[in-house]
């Protein structure tokens, strides 16, 4: 994972905390700037130093996604386009 610079860590904490988020996920190389992040901030947060990316995944999804079959990817992928196409024709544009 990149390390995050000290204003980083604590200008994302300190958004974060404003923004509601309970739990913030840093960087286990960015632990030691938690020193410099306010106590009242680091109380409210659950902040989770992690070093690598199935830790990250742990954390930030409810379960892990099941992997589909090829063929399982295909009908989807050709229900998508359909539906793609028909959104375009009637002048809509779906953008996700």
């Amino acid at each position: 994972m990149a390390r995050c610079s000290r204003s980083g860590v604590e200008g994302e904490t300190a958004r974060a905390h404003r923004g509601g988020i309970k739990t913030v996920i840093i960087p286990e190389e960015n632990e030691r700037d938690l020193k410099e992040i306010p106590d009242n901030i680091k109380s409210a947060l659950e902040i989770r130093p992690v070093r690598w990316i199935d830790q990250v995944l742990d954390i930030a999804l409810e379960r892990m996604p099941e992997p589909v079959s090829d063929e399982e990817w295909k009908t989807l992928s050709e229900k998508a386009a359909d539906e793609a196409a028909r959104s375009a024709e009637q002048g809509r544009i779906n953008t996700h």
